[in-house]
């Protein structure tokens, strides 16, 4: 069993900053690419950023310059730092990592449950 557990959305005023967490826990031999998307009321899930185990990033031109992401290999954990945001960055945004479960011989997808970021003032 794996899970992925998000954590640090929440409400924001424009302009303001949030990092979400996501930890990947279970039976898990290796994990390749984590992500960030994001979907908001009536869209469809999008790519907000990317990285891979040896670190390297790819992001939505939207985010370009005002998100980072990051990870920590040694504790399967994957952080977006938010910053300078806008109300069109309102979403429920989730955790993705690709990763290879013990005792499997192939990598699959796994989501978390998703959590809500609003900004507004």
């Amino acid at each position: 069993q794996v899970q992925l557990v998000e954590s640090g959305g929440g409400l924001v005023q424009p302009g303001g900053f949030l990092r979400l967490s996501c930890a990947a826990s279970g039976s898990i031999v290796s994990i390749n690419v984590m992500g960030w998307y994001r979907q908001a009321p009536g869209k469809q899930r999008e790519l907000v950023a990317t990285i891979t185990s040896g670190g390297s990033t790819n992001y939505a031109d939207s985010v370009k310059g005002r998100f980072t992401i990051s990870r920590d290999n040694a504790k399967n954990t994957v952080y977006l730092q938010m910053n300078s945001l806008i109300p069109e960055d309102t979403a429920v945004y989730y955790c993705n990592a690709n990763l290879r479960r013990l005792g499997v011989p192939w990598s699959s997808n796994y989501w978390g449950q998703g959590t809500q970021v609003t900004v507004s003032s």
